[in-house]
């Protein structure tokens, strides 16, 4: 009798380096554009090694997306719920971090926008914790500013779009401003670390009441 084949066990550095290339590979050239065999050479493996631990394309970006999108939310959730933290404290370490982040992967920005354009309601779907942020301690605190009369009243949505557009745009359009400035990478990631302080300080002057 022939010994029965058995499939080998899976082994997790190499699902990490795949799930790694794969991330690297999307953010750079979103789905569409995007092959298995790019993954696999990214990775450094063969496609067939691929395909046993991830079978498709379809089946690795849903657990890169939704990686991405939580990643992207969660990582200020904790922050956002911080009793004893101030609000314009908040507003300092939400910035600071948002910016560390894109600065070690400012390709998510391109890539969350490409994917939002192509499939708003998949994407969507994938951020389980979208109504906890109006829910926040954090706008809990901007709603008590706004009545005590120390900010101007307005939608949250337009206060975490300001901050927000500050923090992303510049690495949305990284490649013009780095050229209109002639910054090299250096210079560039200087520039949004001085934005650290700067944001925090124009997002309070935009709040308060004239």
């Amino acid at each position: 009798m022939k010994p029965t084949k058995t499939k080998p066990a899976a082994d997790h550095s190499t699902e990490e380096k795949i799930k790694n290339a794969a991330r690297s590979v999307f953010h750079k050239k979103g789905y569409a554009a995007t092959r298995t065999r790019d993954i696999a050479e990214e990775a450094g493996i063969n496609l067939a090694l691929l395909n046993y631990y991830f079978r498709s394309k379809e089946k690795l970006f849903d657990i890169i997306m939704t990686e991405t999108m939580q990643g992207f939310l969660t990582s200020i959730m904790e922050i956002l719920n911080d009793e004893k933290t101030t609000f314009e404290k908040k507003i300092e370490i939400i910035v600071g971090n948002y910016i560390d982040l894109l600065i070690e992967q400012p390709d998510i920005p391109l890539f969350v926008l490409s994917e939002l354009r192509a499939n708003p309601e998949t994407l969507v779907s994938r951020i389980s914790n979208k109504k906890v942020l109006m829910k926040s301690v954090f706008i809990m605190q901007f709603q008590q500013q706004i009545k005590a009369g120390k900010i101007a009243p307005i939608h949250p949505l337009h206060f975490i779009m300001n901050m927000l557009g500050m923090v992303v745009f510049p690495f949305v359009g990284s490649p013009m401003l780095k050229s209109i400035g002639d910054l090299k990478q250096k210079e560039f990631d200087e520039l949004m670390q001085q934005r650290k302080k700067l944001i925090p300080k124009w997002v309070n002057a935009m709040l308060k009441i004239k």
